[in-house]
């Protein structure tokens, strides 16, 4: 019971940090780097939002797919791009949650 109502305390700064290390230690595990790794996001249907989003990825070569939903209200960025290591994956995540106001990282 303490560790839950440690978990309930700890502030969002903390939680990313952790969701950032577990990750950092998937993606050590899981593939060789240089890979091509696939981002995905959700925003509110909003051009200057995703064509900002696009831009932190642009000159990397990254290849950007985006999708609005049912009823338009959202969209779905994927974007797949080759990644030097894990930081980089983790450092691009944390550049477009600073940047993009509302962003969802799946």
């Amino acid at each position: 019971m303490y560790l839950y109502s440690k978990n309930l305390s700890m502030s969002k700064d903390q939680k990313s940090e952790e969701f950032y290390k577990k990750l950092k230690v998937q993606l050590t595990e899981t593939a060789l780097w240089p890979s091509e790794y696939l981002y995905k996001f959700i925003v509110k249907t909003d051009t200057a939002k995703i064509d900002k989003m696009e831009g932190l990825f642009n000159n990397m070569g990254a290849v950007i797919t985006t999708t609005a939903s049912k009823n338009g209200k959202y969209t779905s960025v994927s974007i797949n791009v080759r990644m030097k290591n894990p930081d980089a994956v983790i450092e691009k995540y944390k550049e477009v949650a600073n940047e993009i106001e509302g962003v969802i990282s799946l």
